[in-house]
């Protein structure tokens, strides 16, 4: 028996052609802690397929899977002071942006996009819990008006999924101020009679929650998203009592009256493209089209752009 041909060469040989296995190939659950193949997640768009926890998404791919074939287009945000206050905590501002532009690809945590939902042409803006929690500052808050201008030019309905920790500390009453400027774009929608749906995601909290978030035409959550102001351990601090099961939370919220439907992500387009058609007074379902050698076609069939319901009209 020779032992460098017995087990040297295989050994060798088996290192040198071994091939490195990605790391992200499987992804824990945070809520069952099921391994989920990260493709498999992917095509169920960041929803677990065994308890259907909702994990974080990218507003590129929410806009993927939410308008009309996945195309969209992206619309420009207008330019913003970069650390008006010049703040300065444990680190700077600047870097904190820096490195949140780096880890995200996006100057700031909104990304504003245009096109069709169920034939209906739609302006969306959805924020990024990954650009420092989604906070609201000065680029935020000129997002949203743009958006909101950007509705009103087309016509269309706005949608805005929120996703945010609050307010944006690094820009202190600068931050505040989007509160009322966010209220002001939601109510240019408004008088232009045009349909505000407003989506919450998990988490949506403070100062967002307080302003655009909750003026909605139609309320919309994902399942088990945290919507609130102050948190509900905040709150159990203060108050110094026990908080109901589920509290702050989708399903507790819609039995309460807040919000008039959770959704499942997955189902997220197709009921928003029913309630856009509804809004915009669309046929509920588009009618059958005679196809080729009498074969029987059925889609949304685009129309020009009707008069929307105005507020207090049926």
């Amino acid at each position: 028996m020779n032992w460098i041909t017995n087990y040297v060469r295989p050994k060798l040989g088996t290192l040198l052609n071994r091939r490195e296995t990605p790391d992200n190939l499987w992804v824990k659950c945070t809520e069952c802690s099921q391994m989920i193949f990260h493709r498999e997640l992917a095509e169920a768009q960041q929803v677990c397929p065994y308890c259907s926890h909702h994990m974080g998404i990218s507003p590129e791919e929410r806009f993927a899977r939410l308008f009309d074939g996945g195309k969209f287009e992206v619309l420009p945000q207008p330019e913003t002071p970069v650390d008006p206050l010049g703040f300065r905590d444990e680190k700077r501002y600047t870097e904190r942006l820096k490195e949140a532009r780096r880890k995200t690809g996006r100057d700031d945590a909104v990304l504003i996009g245009k096109g069709k939902i169920a034939g209906v042409v739609t302006v969306a803006a959805a924020s990024d819990f990954q650009f420092m929690a989604g906070s609201m500052g000065m680029a935020v808050g000129n997002a949203l008006l743009a958006a909101a201008e950007a509705a009103v030019a087309a016509q269309a309905p706005l949608i805005i999924f929120s996703a945010a920790g609050g307010a944006r500390m690094q820009e202190g009453i600068l931050s505040l101020m989007q509160m009322p400027r966010t209220t002001i774009a939601v109510q240019l929608v408004r008088e232009a009679g045009l349909p505000y749906l407003s989506v919450f995601t998990h988490p949506t909290t403070g100062g967002v929650t307080a302003s655009y978030a909750m003026l909605g035409d139609v309320q919309i959550a994902e399942p088990n998203a945290l919507i609130c102001f102050a948190g509900p351990r905040v709150i159990e601090q203060t108050i110094r009592e026990k908080l109901p099961e589920g509290f702050q939370r989708a399903e507790y919220l819609l039995e309460h009256g807040m919000l008039d439907m959770v959704v499942d992500r997955r189902k997220m387009a197709s009921e928003i493209g029913k309630v856009l058609r509804m809004l915009m007074r669309l046929p509920a379902e588009a009618p059958a089209l005679p196809g080729p050698e009498g074969e029987v076609l059925s889609g949304v069939v685009e129309q020009d752009a009707p008069t929307p319901a105005k507020s207090g009209e049926t």
